[in-house]
């Protein structure tokens, strides 16, 4: 128990903090992060802002979850999906497009490195 509510918090605040960073000033972050990027349009800043809320929404879900039993084990299996569902698309756009940012690549090993993590959680007995 005491490793599925540490894992659902330390989600909720990585993906809290990227979402802000995302979110709250889409313009910095292209300047700060993202290599060979122009200052993001209205659109560009909208889809950001969409997808800041959309990950506070999840992170808020985890959050919930660390601290409700009955929920506990549905919330790590939406950071398993969630997680493994990003990796996948960022993979595909590695293959099809080629390297991004460094921070867009580390992204890919921290999402990657949470799936089996996940598995492992669920799998165990506490």
């Amino acid at each position: 128990m005491i490793l599925k509510k540490g894992l659902l918090i330390f989600s909720f605040v990585i993906v809290s903090i990227i979402a802000l960073l995302y979110g709250v000033s889409p313009e910095w972050f292209f300047q700060s992060f993202l290599a060979e990027s122009h200052t993001p349009g209205v659109d560009q800043t909208h889809i950001l802002r969409a997808v800041m809320t959309l990950y506070l929404t999840l992170g808020l879900f985890w959050l919930y979850c660390a601290f409700n039993n009955k929920y506990r084990d549905a919330g790590i299996i939406i950071v398993a999906l969630f997680c493994g569902g990003l990796v996948a698309g960022r993979v595909l756009s590695l293959i099809l497009d080629g390297p991004p940012s460094p921070i867009l690549m580390l992204y890919i090993f921290m999402e990657l490195s949470m799936v089996p993590i996940c598995i492992w959680i669920l799998r165990r007995n506490d």
